[in-house]
């Protein structure tokens, strides 16, 4: 029997294994970093390969430096104890390419034993493809993140939403004679219609794209501090994108929808509101194959990758899944009355039996407490 103990108690404690691919890279854990907070410089990258964060993901790049939009331009807000919120016009701020392909941060990364992804964000397709002929020429780095998907440039769309846009930069990216050389892949608006879903993932299977992310910010929200009535950042007037918490719903929407819509050899990475083990596993269980965290890296840096993985397995420990592809995409439709589990209704008759025996227990020793009472005022009982 102690052994048999010992046995289960191994199996419990051992099983879960957060390994999966992104574009065909192997990687170690399923959570990393989104492409924006804390991501600029090498000392923020390394922080985050110091942790179990399975990817080093980059700052947008753009072809030279830019120093952003006026400050501030970045501010959370509460939506609940543990699900933060962030409005930003960041306006991408960054280095500039030829920082993020040098040889001195290139080299500081993947001394980590982590893939290292290059994120792109050109103010022109000019732009976009001087940058991926760059990064696509630099040993060491894993993949390229294309973003189409930033709506804080003053007089810029956001390409993701502009369909023939769209359509025309992935061609041209695609005919680049190095194209080839890493798997690229695309970070993508958030979508709300039925539609717009259909007709994005209709391009997309167009093209050899290794995967998407879904989902940037939702684009031209606007948050207030009514207590001094002003907007809560200054860029755009207060405009800005919305992350965190209030974007959840709408991550897992896209994560589903492109799961489902996408060519079977095109990843799907999920993003958007992720502060815990279970919004990891809610976007897995969508459909995703690994998850990035934006908003909570900012407000509570790179450990935040260490807890949600641990988190996650203690999740898939519980309930016995030994890898994220044994439940990966298996999301149910509602069920009216849920089939309960045996092991649910025995746990549940043994404790109606506990209380039942408990019940009959004070029942039998209330009569009797009462007759003590009532002898010793009467005198029988000493004290």
């Amino acid at each position: 029997l102690e052994t048999n103990y010992r046995l289960r108690v191994r199996k419990r404690t051992t099983m879960a294994n957060l390994k999966t691919t992104v574009g065909g890279i192997a990687i170690g854990c399923c959570i990393y970093n989104a492409s924006g907070p804390r991501t600029g410089n090498l000392s923020q990258l390394s922080k985050i390969g110091e942790s179990r964060a399975g990817v080093v993901l980059a700052k947008s790049a753009t072809l030279v430096e830019q120093k952003g939009n006026p400050l501030p331009r970045y501010k959370e807000f509460p939506m609940g104890e543990f699900c933060p919120a962030s409005i930003n016009s960041e306006g991408l701020p960054n280095a500039g390419i030829d920082y993020y392909v040098s040889e001195e941060v290139v080299a500081g990364i993947t001394g980590l034993s982590k893939p290292y992804f290059v994120s792109l964000s050109g103010l022109s397709l000019k732009d976009n493809l001087e940058m991926l002929d760059r990064a696509m020429k630099v040993e060491g780095i894993s993949s390229i993140e294309l973003n189409l998907a930033c709506p804080n440039i003053p007089g810029k769309p956001t390409m993701a939403y502009d369909f023939e846009q769209m359509d025309a930069v992935l061609e041209a990216v695609c005919a680049h004679p190095l194209f080839n050389n890493k798997p690229l892949g695309v970070k993508l608006a958030p979508y709300f219609d039925i539609p717009h879903f259909q007709r994005a993932a209709t391009i997309l299977n167009k093209y050899p794209i290794k995967y998407v992310v879904c989902t940037n910010t939702i684009g031209n929200a606007l948050v207030v501090d009514g207590e001094n009535e002003q907007a809560m950042i200054k860029p755009k007037g207060g405009f800005g994108g919305l992350g965190g918490g209030y974007v959840k719903p709408v991550a897992l929407a896209n994560v589903r929808q492109f799961s489902q819509l996408l060519r079977a050899d095109i990843d799907v990475v999920g993003v958007g509101g992720v502060t815990s083990g279970m919004d990891a596993f809610e976007l897995i269980l969508c459909g995703a194959k690994a998850v990035q965290i934006g908003t909570k890296h900012w407000s509570e840096g790179a450990s935040c990758f260490t807890r949600v993985a641990g988190e996650l397995e203690a999740i898939m420990n519980r309930k016995g899944y030994k890898s994220i592809e044994e439940f990966r995409g298996k999301l149910k439709e509602y069920s009216i009355a849920p089939k309960r589990k045996e092991k649910s209704v025995k746990e549940e008759k043994d404790s109606t039996v506990d209380y039942r025996l408990l019940f009959h227990l004070l029942l039998l020793l209330f009569p009797i407490v009462v007759a003590i009472f009532l002898a010793r005022d009467q005198g029988y009982l000493s004290k």
